[in-house]
């Protein structure tokens, strides 16, 4: 059975004290409230020790928003997959439209992040979308497909069964846009159904599926609601724990 997962991505926002201060009362929330999700948070380089250090991992995942590609060496300013993986966290978000948009980040390059996550025991949260120039000319599928294909499709059954996967639509992110509910699970629909054309139906039935792009407490229940849509991956909601946890407790 495929996890409902939310999970937070902080992006580059909060101090090393503010991020403690932000996880700590949201492992309070968790440990006060039953739920029905496994809940993540993925916090900025900076803050993965620290924060590993005043959470329970068995209440609340820790995750970081990207690794290198490269597993070691002369890679100034990077971060590896073993060094995420040291510091406790089980998580990494792979191929987020910021990173493929401002950094250039392409699937060849996403296929070695994703591979370097995987041998050191992380869990890649694997992001896709479209840009709203492909929505508005009806591209979005083949767009969305491709981006599977090209960052995942070179992994065994296996491995790809280890893959969480976020649909974010480009233009719903941080513009306070959100696909409705419909357009989310046609989506999340189709993607599954692209997976079962390479690993069969059980492999696709048993891939979490988030959903992320203006997610918040008052449309998250209608959008997980909807059979293929597994959960949310979190932005400027997961940054105040009430917000947050109004969307973990929409499960």
């Amino acid at each position: 059975m495929r996890k409902n997962i939310v999970a937070g991505n902080w992006k580059m926002n909060t101090t090393v004290a503010e991020g403690v201060a932000l996880a700590k009362e949201v492992n309070e929330a968790l440990k006060g409230s039953k739920t029905n999700c496994d809940v993540v948070i993925c916090v900025p380089f900076t803050h993965l020790c620290p924060v590993a250090d005043v959470i329970d991992s068995n209440v609340l995942g820790l995750g970081a928003e990207n690794c290198a590609d490269h597993e070691k060496g002369a890679y100034t300013g990077e971060v590896s997959a073993s060094m995420i993986a040291s510091t406790g966290a089980g998580y990494v978000i792979l191929g987020h439209s910021e990173r493929r948009q401002y950094y250039g980040e392409t699937s060849e390059t996403l296929r070695e992040k994703v591979a370097l996550a995987l041998a050191n025991g992380l869990t890649p949260i694997f992001c896709i979308g479209e840009v709203l120039e492909e929505r508005e000319n009806d591209t979005f599928n083949d767009v969305v497909a491709r981006q599977v294909e090209e960052g995942l499709f070179n992994l065994s059954a296996e491995d790809f069964g280890k893959i969480v996967l976020a649909y974010e639509p480009v233009w719903a992110i941080g513009t306070g846009k959100t696909a409705t509910a419909e357009q989310a699970e046609d989506m999340h629909a189709h993607i599954r159904s692209v997976i079962a054309g390479k690993y069969g139906q059980e492999v696709a039935d048993n891939t979490s599926i988030l959903y992320g792009g203006s997610c918040k407490p008052s449309n998250a229940a209608e959008l997980f609601a909807k059979p293929d849509v597994d959960g949310g991956l979190i932005g400027g909601a997961a940054l105040k724990c009430a917000d947050f946890m109004g969307i973990v407790n929409a499960f």
